[in-house]
């Protein structure tokens, strides 16, 4: 049949079409002039101030041979080319509208660190289906791991030798633990929850996953009654006076429960007769509660005595 060869010769012209688009963007970017110091700062200056899109235009332009240099260094990741380009060009406009031309930075120091994190943020969220995390000592491991264990000699996979583990936690700066699990995720592949758990099993590595979630049945039961908690309660404390009801809310109903003491204090009377009122406020919202529901204890709405 002629579709096969058809649909591969296609492809190949597709794939063929996107590196040439690449190159002639390549060899466009590496052929505009470089700039000076005080057209970088002139430029820098006429966008923040007046938001002259020409400036930025060719601003941005001059520095996209920094962004393929810096996406260059990460092709080894397998991620397409132009994707990595785009996700610099991300860093160069978040650099254009953070630089601020009155420091004595040059913008292409100042925009290289935004290119890079960029693309390494990029590299991190798509080089695994399993995310390889993005705090700065995983970052720090994901993409130095490799060089260090080559240069110590440790390539057995999945496997580091204590005293390997130990000089590359204190040369990064991480924690042991933080090298072995990392050690893990590099040496490991994904895997399809759909793939056959044996040649033979007609059953798949999904069907051994465990939902530990509570069932929506329960989750609507408890979250229905917890409601009708708060508004048996809510309506109880809504027939205390004022004064009981900051008694209530203060010893009973706040995270750190005010003392007797502090709450005479405030009020003006003796810690006694705190306890008094509070007592008897108690009494209301229990007399109130049983003839709501019965027994408060038992409905989770007052602790026993």
């Amino acid at each position: 049949m002629p579709s096969g060869p058809t649909v591969t010769a296609r492809s190949t012209t597709s794939s063929q079409a996107r590196d040439a688009g690449e190159q002639r963007f390549v060899k466009s970017a590496m052929s505009r002039p470089l700039l000076s110091r005080e057209d970088e700062s002139d430029l820098a200056r006429r966008w923040k101030d007046d938001r002259d899109e020409a400036a930025l235009h060719v601003l941005t332009e001059a520095h996209m041979r920094l962004v393929i240099a810096v996406a260059a260094k990460f092709r080894r990741y397998g991620l397409p080319f132009s994707d990595l380009i785009q996700e610099g060009n991300i860093g160069l406009m978040k650099a254009a509208e953070r630089f601020d031309p009155e420091r004595d930075v040059r913008f292409s120091t100042y925009v290289t660190w935004w290119i890079r994190s960029c693309i390494q943020d990029y590299v991190l969220r798509n080089w695994s289906i399993v995310r390889t995390g993005t705090t700065s000592a995983q970052k720090s491991l994901f993409f130095n791991l490799r060089r260090m264990r080559a240069r110590i000699g440790d390539l057995d996979g999945m496997s580091i030798t204590p005293e390997n583990r130990e000089q590359i936690a204190k040369d990064l700066r991480v924690r042991e633990s933080d090298v072995d699990t990392m050690v893990t995720r590099l040496g490991a592949s994904d895997r399809s929850l759909n793939a056959p758990v044996g040649d033979e099993d007609q059953s798949q590595w999904q069907d051994f996953l465990v939902d530990e979630s509570a069932a929506p049945e329960l989750e609507v039961m408890e979250k229905t009654d917890s409601e009708r908690r708060s508004a048996w309660l809510g309506q109880a404390i809504d027939g205390l006076n004022p004064r009981e009801q900051f008694i209530i809310r203060e010893r009973r109903l706040s995270e750190e429960g005010s003392t007797l003491e502090t709450l005479g204090q405030t009020l003006g009377i003796s810690k006694e007769r705190v306890r008094q009122i509070e007592n008897a406020a108690l009494d209301k919202l229990r007399n109130h509660l049983c003839a709501a529901v019965g027994d408060p204890v038992e409905a989770g709405l007052i602790p026993s005595a």
